[in-house]
């Protein structure tokens, strides 16, 4: 297939390039650069011996996207790009509202307007909101904690709606967790412009010295040691999710959380760095983080049952590969 990848050259999006090129398909790309490298495309054609078609634009543009569809037959869209910070969308909720809906919006019009039959969207374990885990695809959604989170849950929204009204345009909502480690060549991985919002570049980071600590957000939470418990997924693993996403899309609206179904926590995952790649990362305990709940992991079930997908990778390779990226990414 044709596939347009947005926000393809970003850390999900540049693995699932990667993995489809792996599957025989073909990948346009369009990402305007806000939080990622063009350096990236040269290193997945190093991967893949492929260089993918690159548009640098913002998809909350109609008229640069639909040059795009005009100018190849794409079969699917696997719509990664929009703002990302939980604690950034708190302060800036009008930004993410914009970059997040409108992308949606504009890339959904498309496809109806060029009978583009398959939707695969990056969504988030946010949709759910605060409520016990394991999180199941077929909870009541509850109102977000944060507006990153909700503008997760009014495109899937808008993309139901859409695939409800068109019955040709089928949409796959993937809801993922903690998505960590990278490529095992060391040559892609989380390279976020800026301080780092997620964990895994925070503490890479300050393992190699750019950063003079890690803070951690709260440590009376009730959890097994105070920190938060999330459920860390390899980004490779996560990347092979899409491609079956993609290839085994049902008519209407498929929802499927991409997920270990483990929850590790903050401390854990950081001692487990320190162990595998045998190296100190000093931290230090600060207040709890605006928007951030106790525990959040999925039930992957679903997945593993309709997709044939499952998480294959664990927290030592997600720690391991991360280093290895840092430590490569000069």
């Amino acid at each position: 297939m044709n596939i347009l990848v947005t926000g393809g050259l970003g850390f999900i999006g540049s693995h699932t390039t990667i993995e489809l090129i792996k599957n025989n398909h073909e990948v346009i790309i369009a990402d305007n650069l806000i939080n990622s490298k063009i350096e990236v495309l040269d290193k997945v054609s190093n991967i893949t011996d492929i260089k993918p078609t690159f548009y640098h634009i913002d998809v909350t543009d109609e008229a640069k996207v639909e040059e795009i569809f005009n100018n190849h037959k794409i079969d699917g869209v696997i719509h990664f790009a929009g703002l990302k910070a939980v604690g950034e969308s708190v302060s800036k909720p009008l930004e993410y509202y914009y970059n997040n809906l409108v992308s949606t919006m504009v890339l959904s019009k498309m496809c109806v307007k060029h009978g583009v039959q398959k939707f695969v969207f990056s969504s988030s374990a946010t949709v759910y909101g605060d409520q016990p885990s394991p999180l199941k695809e077929d909870m009541e959604l509850k109102k977000t904690t944060n507006p990153y989170g909700e503008t997760k849950a009014m495109s899937e929204r808008i993309l139901s709606d859409t695939s409800n009204a068109n019955p040709n345009f089928a949409v796959s909502l993937l809801r993922y967790f903690n998505p960590v480690g990278a490529h095992e060549s060391g040559l892609i991985g989380e390279d976020p412009n800026g301080i780092p919002n997620n964990l895994m570049p925070f503490v890479t980071k300050v393992a190699k010295g750019q950063l003079e600590k890690l803070n951690v957000f709260g440590d009376d939470y009730d959890t097994i040691d105070g920190t938060g418990v999330r459920d860390y997924i390899h980004v490779v693993d996560l990347a092979k999710g899409h491609v079956k996403a993609i290839e085994n899309l049902k008519d209407g609206v498929n929802i499927y959380n991409l997920g270990t179904g483990r929850g590790t926590s903050v401390l854990e995952l950081v001692s487990a760095f320190m162990k595998v790649n045998n190296i100190d990362v000093p931290y230090e305990i600060v207040g709890r983080r605006s928007g951030d709940i106790a525990i959040c992991y999925a039930d992957a079930s679903k997945a593993e049952r309709e997709l044939e997908w499952k998480a294959e990778l664990t927290i030592e390779d997600m720690v391991r590969d991360a280093w290895k990226f840092e430590k490569n990414n000069i």
